[in-house]
């Protein structure tokens, strides 16, 4: 600490380019921040999915329903605490860019396999109250402006009401959560889809099924597939996490694309900042010869050169951090359109470890140069 001073002054001996520097560096870990945002948000919140919450979908695809007759063979297999069933909806509200999850539920084991979603007690009292009700999250309401006892229709495409072509909701509640939780989906019942459509009576899209040893997974899994082997519906059985995994690769890889994108971006950050820390060790090399005359030993040069670059690289990145950190405490800018808008403490902390080692990585070869730098060399050149 006490060569601190020493440091920021040799920071600032080319002021404009020092400051170019700490721009590029800022705007690299700016684009950081907001990259592993918009990664968290494609993801649908896998890092939050439940590790004892099993899902079964069907063993050709997840797009081909299962019967509801399975529900209670699975609610009587030892080792399950809760089973229920979901299903893709699919409508349209107003028009096709309005694209929002619809998703029939159960609503009271729904609400209990799900206790990350805040429901104030009277909604759900009045979810279980009407045929006809859904509970939206709080930032799909923001978007569209609904609120609770607003009536919505959506127009089916994948389930046509057996009457016209629109089912009709009423908003019964309104579902809050923690950072990290999904709050852009809609979640309407069971029982109204099925009494109400066209055709397809007595299917479900998925179970999820909650046991009660998250260690028993894999063998769960294995017990859940071989009950519905041979039939016309076989299932594939998977942990909550690897659904969501697979449910978001179908939009594409985003996180592949991002990692992509930060390291031929964090590459070129390490090259500009390697450059400007040559360049300014060059420019001092008769004032290392005098450092190394006042008694300075290799290992103190190596360590001032090496702290010079760790420290502009956390200035320049621990800035473009903050920033992107505050933005994102802002909010969804989309209105609502990102199913998840926020920034892991986790990446954060990645965060911090790249920049220490972007400076470290920069600086390693001037220091070493700077080091191996013999008095009389360094004075001759003066």
């Amino acid at each position: 600490m006490k060569f601190l001073p020493l440091l920021w002054s040799s920071l600032w001996r080319k002021k404009i380019r020092t400051i170019f520097t700490l721009l590029s560096i800022f705007v690299a870990f700016l684009l950081f921040g907001l990259l592993m945002t918009i990664r968290t948000a494609f993801t649908f919140g896998v890092d939050i999915a439940g590790l004892d919450r099993l899902v079964l979908i069907h063993k050709v695809s997840l797009i081909m329903p299962l019967p509801i007759s399975y529900l209670e063979r699975l609610r009587a297999t030892e080792g399950v605490a809760l089973a229920t069933h979901n299903t893709w909806f699919g409508g349209v509200y107003q028009d096709p860019a309005n694209f929002f999850a619809q998703i029939v539920v159960d609503p009271e084991p729904f609400m209990t396999l799900y206790p990350e979603y805040k429901l104030p007690p009277e909604q759900f009292q009045a979810w279980l109250g009407d045929r006809q009700g859904a509970i939206v999250g709080a930032d799909l309401a923001r978007r569209f402006n609904w609120s609770v006892g607003d009536r919505v229709p959506i127009q089916g495409t994948i389930w046509q009401p057996k009457q016209g072509q629109v089912w009709d909701f009423n908003i019964a509640g309104i579902y809050d959560g923690d950072p990290g939780i999904d709050k852009t989906q809609f979640f309407f019942r069971y029982d109204y889809l099925d009494e109400n459509r066209l055709q397809g009576t007595g299917l479900v899209g998925w179970y999820i099924v909650k046991i009660a040893d998250a260690t028993q997974a894999q063998q769960m899994g294995d017990r859940f597939d071989a009950m519905f082997a041979n039939s016309s519906a076989e299932t594939k059985t998977t942990t909550e996490k690897g659904f969501i995994e697979g449910f978001a690769k179908q939009v594409g890889d985003i996180g592949a694309i991002m990692i992509a994108i930060l390291i031929a971006v964090l590459f070129t950050m390490m090259l500009v900042a390697a450059n400007t820390m040559a360049q300014s060790v060059r420019e001092r090399t008769s004032e290392v010869g005098v450092l190394k005359t006042l008694g300075f030993s290799n290992g103190s040069i190596l360590a001032l050169v090496l702290g010079e670059s760790v420290l502009i690289a956390m200035v320049g990145g621990g800035l473009g951090l903050l920033v992107a950190w505050l933005f994102v405490q802002q909010g969804d800018p989309t209105g609502g359109m990102l199913p998840i808008f926020v920034l892991p403490p986790r990446n954060v902390a990645y965060g911090v470890v790249l920049i220490v080692g972007l400076g470290v990585a920069a600086g390693v070869l001037p220091a070493f140069n700077a080091m191996q730098l013999k008095i009389t060399d360094a004075l001759r050149r003066h």
